[in-house]
């Protein structure tokens, strides 16, 4: 979601300075807007006597505020900063960049406003609360006069969507031994020695010469047993991977507005107010 940041600057210089570590950090330049957009031919500072009045406004400083979606409030107080020779700025970008175009915003020297606006009303400046009973009106809701004249003000409502993370639940994967008992059969070879007399009556003959000369022999018994190792076998590997997907979901609600009617002794009626409410993002 697209967030919007307005500075103060005492130094036109440090206002363009700041936008080229803007651009430089990624913000493109057409999200950046510099006020005036012209550098005036002489800065003057003004006092408490000669404070701004938007109802005179010779430079255009009130009006050059109108897209910049501020309450009545604040575009007066950067107004009168503008009166007194400074530069306003104002960056769009989203959300996650914001806290990187603060930290800018400050490294070049954006001024603290409220400080600044306490310091003024020190001077003797009245603030917003000075620019007439009419305007007064208007940012309390009220209807106001001055002298003979007397207003209504048009009200809307505008409908703000944004967007939140929630946590639908969680996968875990988690590995843990588990012990099986495992029968194998094999076949083991085993050699015995049997001692075998049998009875013989027969004359000795030549080869039997040594016959009475002693004579050993020998026979080893052997037997195989079962010889068991284990070796460790990767068979299958389990992980995590998360597929991000982009839904369209329609919002509904409703917004109010109000419209005046007018209607003159002639029998003439006439309605104003806004036909279609403006939806923001």
């Amino acid at each position: 979601m697209t967030q919007t940041v307005t500075a103060m600057f005492d130094n036109r210089s440090d206002a363009e300075a700041a936008i080229q570590k803007l651009t430089s950090a990624g913000v493109a330049g057409t999200a950046i807007r510099l006020l005036p957009e012209t550098a005036p031919a002489t800065t003057t500072t003004t006092t408490a006597s000669s404070a701004y009045d938007h109802r005179r406004d010779e430079r255009g400083l009130w009006s050059s505020l109108k897209d910049a979606l501020l309450p009545d409030e604040d575009r007066y107080t950067y107004a009168e900063g503008m009166n007194r020779g400074g530069t306003m700025l104002t960056v769009s970008a989203e959300e996650g960049h914001i806290s990187r175009v603060l930290d800018i915003l400050e490294e070049h020297g954006a001024v603290d406003l409220d400080e600044r606006e306490a310091s003024w009303r020190k001077e003797g400046w009245s603030g917003y609360s000075a620019a007439g009973s009419t305007s007064t009106a208007q940012a309390t809701g009220r209807t106001g006069s001055t002298g003979d004249t007397e207003s209504i003000p048009v009200v809307e409502e505008r409908l703000n969507v944004g967007k939140r993370a929630t946590e639908l639940g969680r996968v875990r994967v988690r590995s843990y031994v588990v012990e099986t008992p495992v029968t194998e059969q094999v076949t083991l070879h085993n050699e015995t020695v049997q001692v075998e007399r049998r009875p013989v009556n027969r004359a000795a003959t030549s080869t039997d010469e040594a016959l009475f000369a002693e004579k050993t022999i020998e026979a080893t018994t052997r037997s195989e047993q079962a010889v068991v190792s284990k070796e460790a076998r990767v068979v299958e590997e389990v992980g995590l991977r998360k597929d991000a997907t982009e839904r369209t979901e329609t919002v509904s609600d409703t917004v109010r507005r109000t419209e005046v009617e007018v209607e003159d002794e002639r029998g003439q009626v006439s309605r104003t107010g806004t036909t279609d409410p403006a939806t923001r993002k």
